[in-house]
């Protein structure tokens, strides 16, 4: 209804001339509009708010973790960051695949082995049977040779509602910490050993008592005697924890995880709602922080060997064969028991031993002695001094 005529009757029609005046004002601001949008519109940056598994401070996979938030603002100019928060901060590290499901938080950086517990696959996706293949290669299994569909799969089926990056192809990790120098299978039989995922299932195999606890727990369970031997990841990590007081005898390279790398949890809902060059981002500067964190890691592991031998007195040894025959053993009686009764883990490991049996042929027949090529400059590796 009309209420008032006589205003309307009284008002004067715009001049044509004032018309095509403001249309030209509004059309100049449109165009600044969209040729500046960091001045007229205020283009906002974005936080995605990250937990790690990890400790701040001195701990290099906090510090990896940083350095990939570090990549993300780099090539966002800034537009893009994650803060990244330590182990504990928002919640429990076994909490952290929920709570970035949920949107507690947006991200996390941990290892698929610590949710393990809801489906015994998803250590496959870190730590899981070698077949010959390394880290390097099983992230090439992710990305180019199935993997990465059955992990969508299995994020899944335990109820996450996440996308995954990936980062750091770890070196085999170490057996570990003992109190005495390990050869023979009946040496560790009985031994209470402190592992993860998978790796659990392979050494009770082996007739060890596996007790799992989380990294910032194996030194004190160590030195009361709760364990007997433990690992938990490289010289670097394993200093940090102060191994080194309660053990002087290191044993290097096993296949109970000889092969691991970082997940990169993001809830799907905040994922979905940056833009195309953010996404691409998160996932390219996830491939960066691949090689770097892989090429730190070879200056400071070996560094930090060094350290323990040299000041610390540590005896550091190769894991012996008669050990490491007794580990693919477990391995086999393992995924055996696990793919009888579960058929998506089967289809995981087939789709790995498929892979590795066309690509390690490749690549293990074209790859020369290195250690040879090391010997012969450095002499025997037992003995050489670093």
């Amino acid at each position: 209804m009309i209420k008032n005529k006589k205003s309307l009757k009284g008002s004067k029609t715009p001049s044509r001339r004032k018309f095509f005046k403001a249309a030209a004002a509004t059309g100049a601001a449109a165009t600044a509009a969209v040729a500046m949008p960091n001045l007229a519109l205020g283009a906002g940056h974005i936080t995605l708010k990250m937990q790690a598994a990890w400790p701040s401070g001195a701990n290099i996979f906090f510090e990896m973790a940083s350095d990939y938030a570090k990549m993300v603002s780099d090539m966002s100019d800034g537009k893009l960051k994650i803060d990244v928060q330590p182990v504990g901060a928002v919640v429990k590290t076994s909490e952290i695949g929920q709570a970035v499901s949920s949107g507690v938080v947006d991200m996390g950086h941990w290892v698929t082995a610590y949710w393990y517990g809801k489906n015994p696959a998803a250590s496959l996706f870190g730590t899981g049977p070698s077949y010959g293949m390394s880290s390097q290669e099983v992230m090439g299994w992710m990305e180019y040779g199935g993997g990465r569909a059955l992990y969508d799969e299995a994020v899944k089926s335990v109820g996450f509602n996440y996308y995954g990056f990936f980062h750091m192809p770890m070196p085999a990790q170490p057996f570990g910490w003992f109190k005495k120098n390990v050869t023979k299978v009946s040496d560790v039989k009985g031994m209470k050993y402190r592992t993860v995922g998978l790796a659990t299932n392979v050494l009770t195999a082996m007739g060890m008592v596996v007790r799992q606890l989380p990294g910032g727990e194996i030194q004190p369970a160590m030195k009361t005697g709760l364990i007997d031997a433990a690992e938990f990841n490289n010289p670097t990590s394993d200093s940090q924890f102060g191994m080194q007081d309660v053990s002087k005898h290191y044993h290097l390279g096993s296949f109970h995880q000889s092969q691991e790398m970082f997940e990169v949890p993001i809830n799907k809902k905040r994922y979905d709602s940056l833009s195309p060059a953010h996404q691409a981002i998160l996932k390219n500067a996830a491939y960066a922080a691949n090689s770097d964190n892989y090429f730190k890691a070879l200056v400071r592991y070996s560094a930090d060997l060094a350290k323990l031998m040299n000041e610390h007195k540590v005896n550091v040894y190769q894991t012996s064969d008669a050990i490491l025959a007794e580990q693919l053993k477990g391995w086999d009686k393992v995924v055996g028991e696990f793919s009888g009764k579960d058929a998506f883990f089967k289809k995981v490991v087939d789709s790995q031993k498929a892979y590795a049996k066309r690509t390690m042929k490749y690549l293990l027949m074209n790859q020369p002695n290195y250690k040879l090529a090391y010997e012969n400059e450095f002499g025997p590796i037992e003995k050489v001094k670093i």
